[in-house]
This record gives structure tokens, sequence and C-alpha cells, in this order.
């Protein structure tokens, strides 16, 4: 994916103007009236498709479901964990011979470039991708981003009276012993944020170490991150926005804050695995949730989405509304073991 540093600012900024100023419908070209129905197309694809993904349950049966809706004869049996610990069943198979997914929806570009490297993708370049930010997508079509999704500062409103603006406050005294965050070895999005903020100026490995010296908790994801927070067991936590909008809707003491330093964004990329046993409807799955049916789905459940002219959900800001702290995707992808392997040794975990 083209996203060196920088270019995933100047690429969201994009999205956000294209999208806040509305799509023009596709109009099809002459020789499309030829082709089949929709519908026809649709009642072509069928089989069982095997789903790899890190979403939440909840989120995965939506998706599927409406899925179901347009491909009934299509059935999707979904390996749902952490992008880590997906990504290590990924490479067992490898091991043992043969990948046993069709498709792949995990946290991160980088996840992505890895199993790119070790050629177990297949290109598609789904005719969706025309409504996709071209620098969201890899330019050899293994996979695309299917939404926007930022890790922002959460906190319990019932125990954080003065409302923080930066990062730091999860190394500083008032949150010494409160403060949570996902794991890194677990989590797509935290191994991603790891990557970023320890190549960001005023971060680094010294910033992690703060965390450390304040007794900062680890758990697996994020989900149990804004468990601890909206139960106040944690005054504070690093997690995703849509969780936590999620949680404020729900009427939890919870709140959300964009960090002036800016904030990591990960995209949630979907791919095809290399000689995938139903690449058909593999392609239909991609080609689904890039669609304007499936993006909205997507915002209906509560995320962001990437896609021209379908807007954010209620209590999540516009791109445009804040800061993206970024890093060089090659250097990411390379680096990830080794950045795993310094914070198991500096928490333990």
């Amino acid at each position: 994916m083209l996203m060196k540093k920088g270019s995933i600012l100047a690429s969201l900024a994009v999205l956000l103007v294209v999208s806040g100023c509305g799509a023009k419908t596709a109009q099809p070209s002459p020789s499309q009236g030829a082709q089949a129905t929709p519908q026809a197309a649709a009642s072509k694809v069928s089989g069982k498709l095997t789903f790899y993904t890190s979403q939440p349950e909840d989120d995965v049966t939506k998706l599927i479901a409406a899925f179901n809706k347009k491909y009934p004869d299509v059935k999707v049996e979904n390996f749902r964990s952490g992008t880590e610990e997906v990504t290590a069943k990924i490479q067992a198979e490898n091991q043992a011979g043969k990948v046993q997914a069709d498709v792949l929806l995990l946290a991160d570009s980088v996840t992505f470039e890895g199993l790119k490297k070790q050629n177990l993708l297949t290109s598609y370049k789904s005719p969706e991708l025309a409504k996709i930010p071209k620098d969201l997508v890899d330019p050899e079509g293994m996979y695309a981003g299917t939404k926007v999704m930022a890790t922002v500062l959460a906190i319990n409103t019932q125990k954080v009276k003065a409302i923080p603006t930066s990062w730091k406050v999860l190394s500083s005294a008032e949150s010494k012993d409160a403060a949570i965050m996902p794991s890194p070895i677990y989590s797509g999005a935290a191994a991603y944020n790891l990557g970023v903020l320890t190549r960001t100026d005023g971060f680094g490995w010294d910033y992690f170490k703060g965390l450390k010296a304040n007794n900062m908790s680890v758990v697996k994801g994020n989900g149990a991150v804004l468990n601890a927070v909206a139960a106040g067991e944690k005054s504070y936590g690093m997690v995703v926005d849509y969780l936590v909008a999620r949680e404020k809707a729900k009427g939890s003491a919870v709140d959300l804050i964009y960090p002036t330093e800016g904030v990591p964004v990960i995209t949630e990329p979907i791919g095809i695995i290399k000689n995938a046993a139903n690449e058909k409807a593999a392609q239909a799955f991609v080609d689904f949730v890039l669609s304007e049916d499936g993006q909205k789905l997507a915002s209906d459940i509560g995320y962001t989405p990437i896609r021209e002219g379908v807007p954010a959900p209620k209590g999540l800001k516009s791109i445009s509304d804040f800061k993206v702290i970024s890093s060089d995707i090659t250097k990411l992808t390379e680096a990830r073991d080794a950045d795993k392997k310094q914070f198991t040794q500096l928490f333990g975990q």
C-alpha cells in the first residue's frame, strides 16, 4: 500500500474532502447493458467461503448476514480472533501446506504487507475500488482498506475530571496505576500503534518506558481495554475510536479524546488468499464490503467508512477534524517482529 510517511495524511484528507462533497452515481457503459443482471450474477456465486477476521463477533455476524442477503447460496464459515493470532494461524496453516482461508479482513496494512511479501495473497482489483482512495489500496491489487479507524484516548468520565489533551497523560502521575492498553502481541492495531509511536518525535521507546514505569496495564485486545474503562476499573485507556463511541451511545460513562499530537490510523484492509478454494465467492465478498451497501452497513455498525460519499456515524470525528500520525509502511513491516520482541522484553507480556 502506498502509505509512505505523510502520504496517508494527504490521502485521508482527500477522502474526507471527497466524501463531504458526495459522489455521482456511476453510469453503466453501453456494454454493461448486455451483461447479466446483478441478481443473475449473484445466483452464480455459491459454495463454502472461509473468512478469517479480527472484527468483533457481533460485527462479523451482521456482515455475513448482509452478504448472504445478496448471495444466499454462499455458506460463510469464519474464524475470528486478534489480528496477531489470526496471522499466526495463517502461518501455521501455510507451514502445513495450505492456508484454509479464502478471504481475510484484518487490522492494518502492515499485516497485509507481510503476507504479500510471503506471496500468500492474490491480486483482485474489484470494480468497487473506483470509489476508494487510491493511496489506501495496494497498487498490485493484493488488498484494500475498508474503514478508517483511529486509536484515541478513552476516559471514564466519573473518574477523570480534568479532561486530558495529550498522550502524555498516560505516563503522568494522575494516571499511575489507572491506565490500560491492548497488547501488540495480540492486537494488530496495537502493533501498528507501537510501530508508529516509537518512530514519532516526542514519543519513541522512552514513551513506552514511561508507560511501564507508570504501571500501565496491558490486556489482550481493544474490547478488554474499553470494558475496563467503562466499568471504572481503569480511568484511562488507549483504544480504537469506534468502540468508545458505541459505548458512549449506550449511556456508559466514557468519552473519547483525539490528542493534540495526533492519532495513529488503520484501515482494516481486505484481501484474498492465493489459491483460495472459492475465489469467485471471495471476490464477491470483497465487492460487497467495498460497495455502497457494504460501506453503509459499516457506518450503521459504527465504523467510519472509507468509500466516497458514505458519511461517518454519529459520535466519531471526521478525519479532517484530527491530526494523523504515521510512519513508513515498509519500515513498519520490516520492524514489526523486532518491535513486538522489544515490547515483550519491556512489559514482560
